[in-house]
C-alpha cells in the first residue's frame, strides 16, 4: 500500500489548460501506481481545456461544481460524482460555464516510456 498525503501533492501545469490549478494526487513517484496518475483539477469560472486529443483515454470525475464537456459537437454538463471517458483520440473541450469553481478528478495512464 502506498499512502499519500494531500499535504504532499504537488502541482503540475496541463498543456492546453486555462483557469486551471493541478495538484499531482499520486504517480511519478517511488513507491507509488505503476499504471496510471490521479490528479486533483480545479478549474475557475470559465477555465477549461482544449479543444485537443491525447493517444491515450482518460477519466474525469466531477467532485464539487459542474463542467461542461463538449465532444463531436454534443455538449455534457457533468455534476458531482458524475464522471466521463475520454477515448483515445476523442478530440474534446472542456469548459467550466458556472460561477463556481469546478474540481475533478483525473486519472491517466502514464505516457509509453515514463519512468514510474
Amino acid at each position: 500500500m502506498f499512502i499519500k498525503r494531500f499535504e504532499e501533492a504537488k502541482p503540475y501545469d496541463a498543456p492546453n489548460h486555462h483557469g486551471c490549478f493541478g495538484l499531482r494526487l499520486q504517480g511519478f513517484e517511488e513507491g507509488g501506481p505503476k499504471n496510471q496518475w490521479v490528479g486533483l483539477s480545479q478549474f475557475l469560472p470559465g477555465g477549461g481545456a482544449g479543444p485537443d486529443s491525447t493517444p491515450f483515454e482518460k477519466v474525469y470525475v466531477v467532485l464539487e461544481g459542474e463542467m461542461t464537456m463538449i465532444a463531436d459537437g454534443k455538449e455534457s454538463v457533468l455534476r458531482p460524482l458524475d464522471s466521463c471517458t475520454v477515448w483515445p483520440g476523442e478530440v474534446r473541450e472542456i469548459v467550466n460555464r458556472s460561477n463556481h469553481v469546478c474540481k475533478m478528478l483525473v486519472v491517466i495512464p502514464y505516457p509509453q516510456g515514463a519512468n514510474q
